[in-house]
């Protein structure tokens, strides 16, 4: 319970929040947390490096093909950095 000024503040959670909460704390979760931690960075490249974060054309087509040329132009990358 926190106090400040003329207020009384409690804390409640819900279920799923302390579920939530658990989960977060096990072996579990741990581990897929570090799996993502390497997923973030590429997709982090491809947003920023490689144009990703905007559409450039409208439709289902058009952000498939763009996601196509995004991950082709880096596996080119690393294919290239490899030969070297």
């Amino acid at each position: 319970m926190q106090k400040g000024g003329s207020n009384d503040s409690v804390s409640l959670k819900s279920t799923e929040h302390t579920e939530q909460a658990t989960f977060q704390r096990g072996a579990y979760f741990k581990e897929k947390s570090k799996e993502r931690s390497k997923i973030e960075g590429k997709n982090s490249e491809f947003k920023h490096r490689h144009g990703y974060d905007v559409a450039t054309s409208t439709g289902l087509v058009g952000m498939e093909m763009q996601g196509a040329m995004v991950i082709f132009t880096v596996n080119l990358k690393r294919i290239l950095k490899l030969m070297k």
